[in-house]
């Protein structure tokens, strides 16, 4: 008898403490969890000491003060996609990306479709670009120019004209293209000149935009995934630009003529009979310009031996030019995208796709061209 009361006692003890086990596990189901942004969840406490969580990332803190502010856009002498109170507006706490260009530069141009994919992914989570158009040319000045060159490439972030330079002296810069990249609160973070690099400039762009959420307090995560464009891809070696104004001369071999360089003066040139490739030579009469050559004579010739993939000129005025390829009518598969049957019209002051390979090699190209033709400069990809 004592042994089955014992047992009883025991069994009933069992069953108390199960039902107060199964009410204490389902009270806790109701129970919300509480996580502290100021203290959140991690394995590694230095991390959490140093960071602040937004959404469900963790965001480093940053001495801003240790890097410099960007100066303030001076001398800008005309505005495109904008005016000076809207662009002072859009700037405060954004992260700014300043791209130095210029319309006629085709490193400048390759960079665009970057560009434009960063617009649209990021400049309603915080990033606004702005495009500093400082001209090489004197042509490039010209805001309807400038205007014709934004619609034609479909830029839509604001552009201002930094037509003297002041601006691009103002961030010490020398090259196009230049990526300046900017905090929210205005301090250069990144640098880049020329092209490529393309994936580290996004990277940084995503962590300025974190940062930029978190000083603002808002509870939101950039994308993190990468745009996906393919890279413009150069030959190991290429001939260097090949400019055509006296001013860029100096100290540089680009024309092979005898006769040479002569300011502000029209010079008969002939062709010699030895070409040596990644020089220019010039047949006719051609005026001698500061950026530039104008040619003067009823018609006149530019032979050029290269080594490249492609091959774009600078040019200006209305002319028909008539491209030849190692002696020989351009064919279809080395024609550039400006060529059609051959002949390249001259219509605007801009640049010009000539020649377009897959593959680069050597090269002569023969350009015959008519009174009024001007030419600044030989680039090559």
């Amino acid at each position: 008898m004592r042994n089955e009361i014992k047992t009883a006692a025991i069994v009933a003890i069992i069953v108390v403490v199960a039902i107060g086990g199964i009410g204490y596990y389902f009270t806790t189901l109701d129970k919300p969890k509480e996580i502290s942004l100021q203290n959140p969840v991690s394995d590694n406490k230095q991390n959490s000491d140093a960071a602040t969580s937004i959404g469900t990332k963790t965001v480093p803190q940053v001495d801003e003060s240790q890097y410099p502010l960007a100066p303030n856009l001076v001398g800008i002498s005309g505005y495109v996609n904008t005016t000076p109170e809207d662009l002072k507006a859009a700037m405060k706490d954004k992260v700014v990306l300043y791209d130095f260009w210029t319309y006629s530069c085709i490193n400048c141009i390759r960079t665009f479709p970057y560009l434009k994919a960063w617009n649209e992914k990021y400049s309603d989570k915080g990033l606004l670009i702005i495009g500093v158009h400082s001209p090489e040319f004197e042509f490039e000045k010209d805001i309807n120019n400038v205007k014709m060159a934004v619609a034609k490439y479909g830029l839509k972030y604001p552009t201002v004209l930094d037509n003297d330079h002041s601006t691009w002296n103002a961030f010490g810069n020398r090259y196009w293209p230049a990526e300046y990249l900017t905090d929210s609160l205005g301090h250069i973070r990144h640098t880049h000149f020329g092209e490529g690099a393309y994936d580290e400039t996004e990277k940084v762009i995503q962590q300025l935009l974190d940062e930029r959420n978190q000083r603002l307090g808002l509870n939101v995560n950039s994308d993190q995934s990468l745009v996906n464009i393919k890279e413009h891809q150069f030959a190991n070696q290429q001939t260097p630009e090949l400019y055509f104004g006296y001013n860029f001369a100096t100290g540089r071999s680009f024309l092979g003529n005898s006769e040479g360089f002569k300011a502000d003066e029209i010079v008969s040139y002939s062709l010699p009979s030895n070409l040596q490739q990644d020089k220019f030579y010039l047949e006719g009469q051609w005026q001698n310009l500061p950026d530039s050559m104008k040619l003067v004579s009823q018609t006149g010739r530019i032979v050029l031996p290269y080594f490249a993939k492609d091959v774009h000129i600078v040019a200006a005025n209305k002319a028909d030019l008539q491209i030849m390829l190692d002696g020989n009518p351009i064919s279809s598969s080395y024609a550039g995208t400006d060529v059609q049957n051959g002949i390249i019209h001259v219509s605007e002051n801009r640049l010009y796709n000539i020649v377009s390979s897959s593959t680069a090699g050597s090269h002569t190209l023969t350009i015959a061209a008519q009174s009024g033709f001007q030419i600044y400069t030989f680039t090559f990809g």
